[in-house]
């Protein structure tokens, strides 16, 4: 979430300070320094702030991991429907509403997620101001907080599964082993 900050805040230290032209060295007094100095007026700051970026490295693992217990808990709850298939002929928000309102989403927030790109689809729901569609491969952790109902064609479950794995495998592998 911090990644997503725009700074803003800059200030301008000695060497890009734009001083007035009149505090200019004059003859015969003590020496100062150039006139873009922090101590004078017009001058730059001393230690000013500058923008950075606030981005943080996570690791792959740790983000299919999150991505997977955000789902585990949406499962729980009952957040989940889970369609055949999703696919519309033209694009028709009237439509998306009705398949909505088939799966009891309630006028919730909600997050569809497809297997590949559907134009159709997305041109049906987005007109939805509670609607946000998303390809399986882009699925992450904010939005399945930040949405109430997750609705998943069976396509885009087995490429989830390929991509995060089903879980019980590495405890198989383990219990095997022993």
């Amino acid at each position: 979430m911090l990644a997503r900050e725009h700074p803003t805040h800059v200030r301008a230290v000695r060497s890009e300070a734009q001083p007035a032209r009149s505090i200019a060295r004059k003859a015969r007094r003590a020496r100062q320094g150039g006139i873009r100095a922090p101590h004078h007026s017009g001058g730059g700051v001393a230690f000013g702030p500058h923008p950075r970026k606030y981005t943080q490295a996570m690791p792959k693992k740790m983000r299919r991991l999150a991505v997977r217990s955000a789902l585990s808990a949406k499962q729980a709850d009952g957040q989940i429907r889970f369609v055949d298939t999703l696919a519309f002929d033209a694009p028709r928000t009237k439509t998306m509403v009705e398949v909505l309102e088939n799966l009891q989403t309630g006028g919730l927030k909600t997050l569809v997620v497809m297997s590949e790109k559907d134009e159709n689809l997305v041109r049906s729901a987005n007109n939805l101001p509670h609607v946000k569609t998303l390809r399986a491969s882009y699925l992450n952790v904010i939005d399945l907080l930040v949405y109430d109902v997750v609705v998943m064609p069976q396509a885009a479950v087995t490429q989830i599964e390929s991509w995060l794995g089903t879980g019980s495998s590495s405890v198989t592998e383990e219990e095997s082993a022993s």
